[in-house]
């Protein structure tokens, strides 16, 4: 296989695994935003910390959807940058969630509230994980294009 017949492979259609999965994040994404949108209009008597967290999950529901929406457009692989995106959303999910659960651990000082910041640090370790595995796949995978075409 020379070179160019290697570069028409990887600029062939997504996959339908990938298509799938983007359109999960995308439908996923504007549910949850808008389920959660709803349910806090619903509530405005609510105190300012609760009003804080919802709006941050309205924000992360419209950043999945977005990401779904930009992904699909794209309609060719992203040399893994699709995965870097993802990865990034993960690690602000989960920074987010990982602030929030030390906050109500302290403020109320519980073991399940330890428990929480636990699970909530692991979740977090992962996105970590997952963000470096995917900024060295995409550095390899740049690297092999560019071999291949110059």
């Amino acid at each position: 296989m020379n070179p160019d017949d290697m570069i028409g492979r990887l600029s062939g259609p997504l996959s339908l695994r990938r298509r799938i999965g983007n359109v999960v994040a995308l439908l996923g994404g504007l549910g949850g935003a808008l389920f959660t949108g709803l349910l806090w209009a619903t509530e405005p008597t609510l105190p300012g910390r609760t009003h804080l967290a919802f709006g941050a999950m309205v924000a992360l529901g419209l950043a999945w959807a977005g990401y779904g929406a930009w992904a699909l457009t794209r309609r060719t692989p992203l040399f893994a940058l699709d995965r870097v995106v993802a990865a990034w959303l993960a690690v602000v999910a989960t920074a987010l969630l990982t602030a929030g659960t030390v906050t109500i651990a302290i403020t109320r000082g519980t073991w399940a509230g330890a428990a929480g910041v636990t699970v909530a640090a692991t979740l977090a370790m992962l996105a970590v994980t997952f963000l470096l595995r995917a900024r060295a796949d995409r550095a390899a995978l740049l690297r092999r294009k560019h071999e291949l075409g110059g």
